[in-house]
């Protein structure tokens, strides 16, 4: 079946079956390799695109189901050649790891930041919780999270806050 939708503002149709999903749909059909399956149940994150502005697990959604709807990816981010300042941000503070979750990473703090531009370290975490890097690079995550809230409307890093953080995200996060 054809399914059409948007793909960091270009407009875009794909040929899938109905059980396709939409990571799939994206690195195979329109060769957005950007967004990387790591589980494929939905635990790890990889995964994460932003559907009409929130964050979703495109290992669990179906490509059908995007049918008329806007998607961002991590190639969506970058102007260009250039990149985003949360982009710029994780280069900036080594938060890149291996770079297997930087995908699913970079695009949950786009989500949080286009909402909360005012995301607090505990908050930064709590969201990030649901990624998992095996690399355990959370605090350089969180700090280059922090440093990039100015770029979207949000207070300045005091650079203070990410040095306070533990390495592991949900601490603190009530769980």
């Amino acid at each position: 079946m054809e399914v059409s939708f948007k793909v960091n503002g270009n407009a875009v149709k794909a040929q899938v079956e109905p059980r396709t999903t939409l990571s799939l749909c994206l690195r195979d059909n329109l060769r957005l390799t950007g967004t990387h399956v790591g589980c494929e149940h939905g635990v790890c994150g990889a995964c994460t695109v932003i559907v009409d502005g929130e964050a979703v697990r495109s290992c669990l959604t179906l490509a059908v189901q995007v049918e008329g709807r806007s998607i961002t990816t991590v190639e969506g981010l970058a102007d260009g050649d250039a990149l985003s300042p949360l982009q710029a941000a994780f280069r900036r503070h080594n938060a890149l790891q291996c770079g297997f979750c930087t995908p699913g990473m970079l695009t949950t703090a786009h989500a949080l930041l286009t909402d909360e531009p005012d995301a607090s370290a505990d908050r930064i975490r709590e969201v990030l919780s649901g990624n998992l890097c095996r690399c355990t690079g959370y605090v350089p995550i969180v700090e280059a999270v922090l440093d990039a809230r100015a770029a979207y409307g949000g207070p300045a890093s005091d650079g203070a806050a990410g040095h306070a953080a533990t390495a592991n995200p949900t601490a603190g996060a009530g769980r």
